[in-house]
């Protein structure tokens, strides 16, 4: 029963996650077009919606096979031909990965913070696009990093408590570099159609000048993420049920292996009493 609704959740998720926001937006009127054809969309998307189709139906032998399907019928769709095997592949490489790290996330909450990082910095970066001459645009871009900061912090730990606290460290080197990967696949896509020396200088140096910038002005945004996501965990852990106790030396055992010999009488079964007849 599960799947008749986890189905198509994943299918609406991978498209909805993915692309819908990218292209919803800017599609002129009656085209039925699903994905694009720009580069770093059918990465970034197909790898944001695999993780969340992944994490919603949670097997990977059902995973994998479904953002097969429904990327290859997208591509379809949307009226682009099957023979542009680059950007196809692109398409389906990036969902299958995105869908397998999502699916084994189910499993072990760290590995699905992992793989959330570069979907959330994804989203983080988008209204710096868009709002480029806003007058609050550092304080509404630091309170995004800091949510999507936050958010993957208190997701490792939703399985384990605060034994997943070691991952914190990795965890937000880790999504400090999603935002120069999602940098870097953009020029690499900006760049395509020229040498593959011009293409890999690109993507190289929109990756490594992504960390100065981001680290000098939203450490403090970072920082406060951290804290923020302390109490979170404490009262995730509090309202856990406690864990149960260990099996003892005496579980599954009889009352007769515990008790003595000389209390063997209680676990026998009282013979019964016979009445005197009354005197008349």
């Amino acid at each position: 029963m599960r799947y008749l609704w986890s189905v198509p959740a994943a299918v609406a998720a991978w498209f909805v996650a993915g692309f819908a926001p990218s292209y919803l937006t800017g599609l002129p009127a009656g085209s039925t077009t699903f994905v694009g054809t720009r580069l770093d969309l059918l990465v970034l998307g197909g790898f944001t919606g695999g993780v969340l189709a992944g994490l919603i139906v949670a097997r990977l032998r059902y995973a994998v096979p479904l953002v097969l399907i429904v990327a290859v019928g997208s591509w379809w769709l949307s009226g682009y031909d099957l023979s542009a095997q680059g950007l196809l592949m692109s398409l389906l490489v990036a969902s299958v990965v995105g869908a397998g790290l999502g699916a084994l996330g189910t499993r072990n909450t760290v590995l699905a913070a992992f793989a959330l990082s570069v979907p959330v910095a994804w989203f983080a970066l988008r209204p710096a696009d868009e709002l480029q001459d806003w007058l609050w645009l550092w304080q509404l871009n630091g309170l995004l990093v800091a949510i999507g900061l936050t958010t993957l912090l208190y997701a490792a730990c939703w399985r384990r408590g605060w034994p997943s606290a070691y991952s914190w460290l990795p965890l937000s080197v880790f999504y400090v570099a999603s935002f120069a990967m999602v940098d870097g696949i953009q020029a690499v896509a900006a760049a395509k159609g020229q040498s593959i020396d011009v293409v890999a200088d690109a993507g190289t140096d929109a990756f490594f000048a992504a960390f100065e910038p981001l680290l000098r002005e939203y450490w403090p945004w970072l920082l406060l993420a951290v804290l923020l996501a302390i109490p979170m965990v404490a009262l995730k852990v509090r309202a856990l049920p406690p864990p149960p106790l260990a099996p003892g030396a005496d579980d599954g055992r009889s009352n007769d292996a515990v008790l003595s010999d000389d209390l063997d009488w209680i676990d026998r079964e009282e013979p019964k009493r016979r009445l005197l007849p009354a005197r008349r």
